[in-house]
């Protein structure tokens, strides 16, 4: 029998407000992690920052917002009507303190509840605010959330507004780092939301004119749109869509009220429905609704009053009412789609017509691969019983209370050894493993049909649960983690290119990630340093005091379980897979998996000299 513990008055204590935000930072900002995901909480803790800003902006106050990210520092400037001035200290640091409790003063908000810039300043090891407004102004600073300096308000020539920095707190968020990358994602978002805002990052203007018609442009190439995007907006709702000549799923940008909703949700929903449901009434047939979504490539914004979000992140709609008198949400979509894509539909015959071709080409290729789908299902169904090749975590496997897509990682390994150790070391709550057996095939320039034809892919593809889109996808991390030589090597690109070819926005939306290992283990009786870089190897040796040990890690079945579980805890190094928009999918994997071996063979020589000449000139 268990043996009791004392449980008595003593047992229970109130914290304050920044100490319960620095025990369970997850409430409030979701995962923490160190930069490498664009939803790692130092991102998370811009957008709360932005977020007021922007609904200045909206309210009618300051085209201009100018955010700079120095070193770990980020400081947001907007010239809004700033906070007003008795008030500064309490805006960022009392709970439940905030102007959007007034509808009036902020009829369609984001931050509604009056917890973002208090879990800002109560996770950064400093934060500032300073507003001004009618020729004063007032500042205050703080460390952790323990206010150190208060100053008194004072007259001032600086334009009205307000701007706030912050840096970070190092001991919450670990050897973190910012990604120009997610932040200029972050930004275009906001401008293509909020057509005539300027918003300047670090002296680099970004502004957008068409709203998300150019968000669309940014996401897809026009050599790759079936036919060009239709764009039709009113009070409260945008929407953009296309379909892609290359793309085999669906692709959806969800927002509510300028958030970017990545998990979409009631408006998302209401929106493919309303799709399906006018594209089934214009043509006059009852197609499927795969057929008629499949290689969409589409953007839906609405504004709601009040919205509720299924968490503090404000990834996914939960409201099913528009507010304001208006209908409910799926009432308010599906009225406005039905009107106004029918309407363009009818005067622009061309894009109808590519659009029913599409459809039925959609709708052949469905149907050749029926009877193979089915069997792959079962062979996936049956492997998944018999074989070990995934070996899943405990959110999947219905051991924890809570399905946290968000926290989950799938490990990508290649062989046994490799595969073994990451099981033995992994976090089973979290972290689920998938071993490859062999290269993969280069899947480049083949159809559908070969992921469910292939046994790695079909069972990879079924461990995801991606067959019908990432909506439902079980990882919010993909990791591929291989031997760090030309076979590893080799391996990641045959893994990029199929997810490139058939699952490209598991990319776009940042979901997948090469593991970073160590290299080298230099050591003495004293200390142990894992090194990533022979830099930091030499500069390791040089640390320690006696004759160092040093071991060079050709693969990952060389790392004892004991020292992996130290390189995919809570030091893990993960190196995001980005698309670059200069360069489409199709243009990218030509080059780089086709049959255009003098042309790689050009290229590889030319970088190879340019690294060359930059280790001899140092």
């Amino acid at each position: 029998m268990a043996k009791q513990t004392t449980y008595t008055e003593e047992n229970i204590r109130s914290l304050d407000w920044k100490e319960h935000i620095r025990m369970r930072p997850g409430m409030y900002i979701g995962k923490l992690g160190d930069g490498s995901s664009p939803d790692d909480g130092i991102y998370i803790l811009i957008k709360e920052v932005l977020d007021n800003s922007i609904d200045e902006y909206v309210m009618g106050a300051g085209k201009t917002i100018e955010i700079s990210v120095r070193d770990k520092t980020v400081s947001v400037r907007d010239y809004g009507r700033g906070i007003p001035l008795g008030k500064v200290v309490d805006v960022v640091s009392k709970m439940n303190t905030g102007g959007k409790y007034d509808s009036k003063a902020f009829k369609k908000s984001v931050g509604l509840n009056g917890v973002g810039t208090k879990a800002v300043n109560a996770l950064s090891s400093h934060f500032k605010v300073q507003s001004v407004r009618e020729d004063k102004t007032k500042i205050a600073e703080f460390e952790k959330g323990n206010l150190v300096i208060d100053d008194a308000v004072q007259s001032s020539s600086q334009r009205k507004g307000t701007k706030v920095s912050f840096t970070p707190d190092e001991t919450i968020f670990n050897q973190y780092k910012f990604r120009n990358e997610y932040i200029i994602k972050m930004i275009k978002n906001y401008v293509y939301l909020n057509t005539g805002l300027t918003i300047i990052f670090n002296g680099e203007k970004y502004f957008s004119e068409n709203g998300l018609k150019d968000l669309l442009v940014e996401n897809i190439a026009d050599t790759d749109m079936l036919y060009p995007i239709i764009h039709l907006k009113s009070d409260d709702i945008e929407m953009a869509l296309t379909h892609s000549r290359t793309q085999y799923s669906e692709e959806y940008h969800s927002f509510v009220n300028g958030q970017h909703t990545t998990q979409g949700g009631t408006h998302q929903n209401a929106f493919r429905e309303a799709v399906v449901k006018t594209v089934r009434e214009f043509f006059g047939k009852n197609y499927e609704a795969s057929d008629i979504r499949k290689s969409i490539v589409s953007a839906i914004s609405i504004k709601v009053m009040e919205p509720v979000f299924e968490s503090q992140t404000k990834t996914k709609l939960g409201s099913t009412e528009m507010g304001g008198g208006l209908p409910t949400v799926r009432t308010f979509i599906n009225d406005f789609v039905k009107t106004n894509l029918d309407n363009y539909l009818h005067k622009n015959t061309a894009s109808a017509e590519s659009l029913q071709r599409k459809i039925l080409q959609a709708e052949r290729e469905r149907k050749d691969l029926s009877g193979i789908r089915k069997l792959a299902r079962e062979r996936a169904k049956k492997a998944n019983l018999h074989n070990k090749k995934l070996r899943d975590c405990r959110v999947h496997l219905g051991d924890m209370k809570k399905d946290n897509r968000l926290d989950s990682t799938l490990f990508i390994t290649e062989g046994d050894s490799a595969s073994g150790s990451i099981t033995k070391s992994r976090n089973v709550n979290t972290q689920a493993v998938f071993s490859l057996r062999g290269k993969p095939l280069n899947s480049y320039g083949m159809s559908k049909k070969i992921v469910y034809e292939n046994e790695e892919f079909n069972l990879l593809q079924a461990a995801l649960n991606i067959e019908d889109g990432i909506e439902n996808l079980r990882y919010n991390n993909i990791v591929i983690a291989t031997d760090a030589d030309v076979d590893g090597m080799h391996i990641r690109l045959l893994l990029i290119t199929f997810f490139l070819q058939f699952f490209p926005e598991l990319i776009k939306e940042g979901h997948l990630y090469i593991l970073d290992t160590p290299l080298f283990r230099v050591r003495d009786k004293s200390k142990t340093h894992y090194c990533y870089s022979d830099t930091e190897k030499q500069a390791a040796i040089q640390s320690l005091k006696g004759k160092p040990e040093i071991t060079r890690f050709k693969g990952l079945g060389e790392i004892s379980p004991d020292e992996f579980a130290h390189f995919i805890g809570d030091n893990i190094r993960l190196d995001p897979v980005m698309l670059d928009k200069e360069m489409s999918i199709d243009q990218l994997l030509n080059f780089y998996m086709g049959k255009n071996t003098p042309d790689r063979q050009k290229f590889i020589i030319e970088n190879l000299k340019v690294e060359l000449d930059l280790v001899e000139d140092k």
